[in-house]
């Protein structure tokens, strides 16, 4: 169980999947504080309507605008959480897609892709205190386990949020990876995806 007095932070909370946890946590978990991190913040498309939603569930929440792989940047945002609601649980459902054969990849294709979910990941597992920390979340993707076509940069991010996970249970702390297939809801990363590769994802 999670205190309910303590702050969740979501990274990637305003996007599509962020958005659906939050929803999920107040409703099914008691969350009532959460903390949204999205690189666009309070100005992300939907942010003030999922901000009065959650309100009126019941819940307090806050988006804040923070690129997650800006160490520094993180740092600041933690710093701000009130001791008298610290974090109680961490998810880490950012990231994106740079699609390309592995002949075409290149280092900033790899980049685009790794910063977002990995160094973010990291800089999560670094900052984030761990005493009363009940949780530590991170959205993987099947990808990282039976591959994707096209998506080799993908794959290796993920694989590595796998091992960051595996590692961390392994020192006695809190580490899930949700290894998800492809959603059935749409979201600003696989719509185009899915109007391209309907066949082969099926």
């Amino acid at each position: 169980s999670w205190d309910p007095e303590g702050t969740v932070r979501i990274t990637g909370g305003a996007g599509a999947l962020g958005s659906l946890l939050a929803r999920h946590l107040v409703t099914t978990r008691g969350v009532r504080r959460l903390l949204l991190l999205s690189r666009g913040g309070d100005q992300s498309p939907g942010a003030a309507d999922l901000i009065a939603e959650l309100g009126e569930l019941g819940a307090q929440a806050s988006v804040v605008s923070c690129d997650a792989a800006d160490r520094a940047a993180l740092a600041q945002v933690l710093a701000a959480v009130p001791a008298d609601h610290p974090l109680t649980a961490v998810i880490h459902a950012a990231g994106v897609l740079d699609d390309g054969t592995i002949s075409s990849l290149t280092p900033e294709k790899l980049e685009h892709v790794w910063r977002p979910k990995v160094v973010a990941a990291q800089n999560l597992d670094a900052l984030t205190p761990q005493a009363g920390v009940a949780a530590f979340v991170v959205f993987s993707s099947v990808v990282g386990v039976i591959g994707g076509a096209g998506q080799g940069n993908y794959a290796a991010a993920n694989a590595a949020l796998d091992a960051l996970a595996a590692r961390r249970t392994a020192a006695g702390l809190p580490g899930l990876a949700l290894a998800w297939g492809l959603w059935a809801e749409g979201s600003g990363m696989t719509g185009s995806m899915l109007r391209a590769d309907t066949a082969r994802m099926a």
